[in-house]
């Protein structure tokens, strides 16, 4: 991609940090992908009774995105603004760099580190998923002079941002809510669980000698509830 006459190349940020604070470093592709792709993915029940003709498939789990770029790595020093993130200009010192960046697991976290894949208007926050080497091209002693990459990356949303954007209400879930003016517990209570009927459990479990001492400002907690007590 060019942008103002300059070529613009497709970078991988580096974090150890699932936050995605505190950048390690920026590897750049040598040469911008020859395509990317998206996949996005909704997974249904597909279940079906004995005896019955189709099936009404039920919601599921809506898949991380995944994101696949298709490049390549070039040892011939022939192509014009190749990129080398070091001064090893070899196909296995270019892969090296690239492969201890993405797929290597970081000694300090104990895993691969988190990735923000950046180019144009992309900017996908992820972790690596899988990599496929094709070797294409090799020296008279059989090094390699040109590998084809084809990388998968999987969306990554750090869990506390990702109940954010979701804002589930399910009363399956722990919700923390914080105290408007005019608010009521009874009130709190059946906006979670669709059922006032839990306002003592609730107010047990956040210390409440009285359903009307809240106040502005108070958190109070909403665990999922034991459904078969009723007080």
């Amino acid at each position: 991609m060019e942008e103002g006459g300059k070529l613009i190349k497709a970078a991988i940020h580096i974090y150890e940090k699932k936050t995605f604070q505190g950048k390690k470093k920026t590897i750049f592709l040598p040469v911008n992908p020859e395509s990317f792709s998206r996949n996005l993915k909704i997974e249904n029940t597909e279940q079906q009774g004995q005896g019955n003709q189709g099936t009404n498939p039920d919601y599921k789990v809506t898949a991380p995105e995944e994101l696949k770029l298709d490049f390549i790595m070039d040892g011939t020093e022939t192509i014009e603004d190749y990129v080398y993130n070091g001064s090893d200009h070899s196909v296995k010192g270019q892969l090296d760099i690239f492969l201890n960046s993405v797929y290597t697991m970081n000694s300090n976290t104990h895993r691969p580190n988190f990735l923000i894949v950046q180019w144009g208007d992309i900017s996908f926050q992820c972790v690596l998923k899988n990599i496929d080497l094709n070797y294409t091209l090799f020296k008279s002693n059989g090094d390699p002079l040109r590998v084809k990459v084809s990388a998968t990356f999987l969306k990554y949303i750090e869990q506390r941002e990702r109940t954010i954007r979701e804002g589930k209400k399910s009363p399956d879930l722990t919700h923390i809510k914080q105290v408007k003016a005019g608010d009521r517990l009874d009130n709190m209570t059946n906006s979670i669980y669709n059922n006032p009927k839990y306002l003592t459990q609730i107010a047990r479990i956040n210390n409440l000698t009285s359903f009307r001492r809240i106040k502005p400002g108070d958190q109070l907690l909403f665990p999922p509830l034991d459904k078969t007590v009723a007080n």
